[in-house]
């Protein structure tokens, strides 16, 4: 079902720290959201491509139709649109080029804009438009949190992953300054947690303590059917339908919808 009476909201996800579950988040939340008849985009704004391969594309198969095109100016942002194994799920894929970017757009006057603009032409084809940030805080992640409506910040529940949360933050209030000022923090998304653990707990305690309710309540478990999932070129839900991981990105799909004042019918 097209979004007709809205721009679909832009949800970058991003932190610094690798290892977190930034991709996996990307493409399990971008999927359950398209199960639950929400129309789609995910663009993989990664050099690594890890979003493209784990979509079951390869990031070599067509360099031409990826974001650097679309970032650059070579291509419409219209003609890098690929349609996924799931119906309502599109993609812009990534290419390791993605790199290059940061150097040939840094004398650019609109260089932290341009992906913004470039949206503007497709926003409206689209409920939800899901951007897998790269593992840094540069000119291209700059771009996509300058599109964003908000960012969800995966954290792994360790404690040297929470002394990283203050650069981050600090470069989202960067961006709120200058190019976006409506940019807002979805949420705080505890992922790999291990109930089993002490360690996990205290630190989901202390997110919970300081965050309040900008921590999701949905809590992503580790599972090795997640880790499993992107060899096989596969989203979750379509690997495995009943282990806990999809039922976490399920739960996690349906608390940004009723977050967004949407009506939720709730799977068991």
């Amino acid at each position: 079902m097209l979004n007709e009476n809205k721009m679909g909201k832009v949800i970058a996800i991003a932190n610094q720290k690798g290892g977190v579950g930034k991709t996996t988040t990307a493409i399990n939340l971008a999927a359950s959201l398209a199960v639950l008849e929400k129309k789609v985009l995910i663009i993989d704004a990664d050099p690594q491509a890890n979003t493209t391969s784990g979509l079951n594309f390869s990031p070599d198969s067509d360099q031409k139709r990826t974001l650097y095109e679309v970032i650059t100016g070579v291509i419409d942002i219209k003609d890098s649109l690929i349609q996924t194994e799931l119906a309502s799920l599109h993609m812009i894929p990534s290419h390791i080029n993605l790199v290059g970017a940061e150097i040939e757009l840094v004398k650019d006057p609109n260089r932290e804009t341009l992906l913004k603009y470039a949206l503007a032409e497709i926003r409206d084809r689209y409920d939800y438009i899901i951007i897998d940030c790269s593992p840094s805080l540069g000119l291209i992640t700059i771009n996509c949190l300058t599109a964003a409506d908000s960012v969800i910040i995966p954290v792994q529940p360790e404690f040297f992953a929470l002394e990283g949360l203050g650069k981050l933050l600090q470069t989202i209030r960067l961006v709120q300054s200058r190019p976006n000022p409506d940019l807002a923090v979805e949420g705080f998304l505890v992922t790999m947690f291990d109930g089993r653990t002490k360690v996990h707990n205290q630190v989901l305690e202390q997110l919970r303590e300081h965050f309040k309710d900008m921590v999701f309540n949905t809590i992503i478990q580790r599972n090795i059917r997640l880790s499993e999932a992107p060899s096989h070129g596969k989203p979750i839900i379509l690997y495995d339908v009943i282990c806990n991981g999809t039922a976490n990105y399920m739960s996690l799909a349906q608390e940004i919808l009723v977050k967004n004042g949407e009506e939720v019918t709730v799977t068991e």
